[in-house]
């Protein structure tokens, strides 16, 4: 079994490019830094893990994700190595996305007026999704209204 389970913050605005071809594929990847849980002196406070999302969950990133951002994502690790320029191997690994939310509200990470806590998991979800939840159209919660900058 290969499952990782995170939460931490974005160390830097997510890069996202798409595929070439007759499908362009959005592809997500950004850095999150996770508190360790006991600290030692001398070590560091956290750890920093190197992450990729595909497809829906890529384009979900782009638009909401920034650097400092709580979220919590499952996925699996994956090895990323690779040779060098001097021929030396580097040795690493990446985490694949397989479902992302955010982990506070804006108000906590003092982005705003909004309590909104959802997230992309993939197209499944823990809460039972409204009528025409299956349409494409993402859902927007209660409350937003305010924020929007039309009316």
């Amino acid at each position: 079994m290969n499952k990782v389970i995170l939460m931490g913050r974005l160390t830097r605005d997510p890069e996202v490019r798409y595929s070439q071809g007759a499908s362009q594929t959005a592809v997500a990847r950004f850095s999150i830094a996770v508190d360790r849980r006991f600290k030692r002196e001398g070590e560091p406070d956290a750890d920093f893990f190197n992450c990729t999302a595909f497809g829906r969950q890529a384009e979900f990133i782009e638009r909401y994700l920034h650097k400092g951002v709580k979220i919590v994502l499952s996925g699996r690790v994956q090895n990323d190595n690779y040779t060098n320029k001097e021929g030396q191997m580097v040795y690493s690994v990446r985490v694949m996305v397989d479902e992302i939310e955010f982990a506070e509200s804006k108000n906590a990470s003092g982005g705003g007026d909004n309590s909104y806590n959802g997230g992309y998991n993939g197209g499944s979800s823990s809460a039972p999704a409204p009528a025409g939840a299956g349409d494409g159209f993402m859902n927007i919660p209660d409350g937003i209204d305010e924020e929007l900058p039309f009316n």
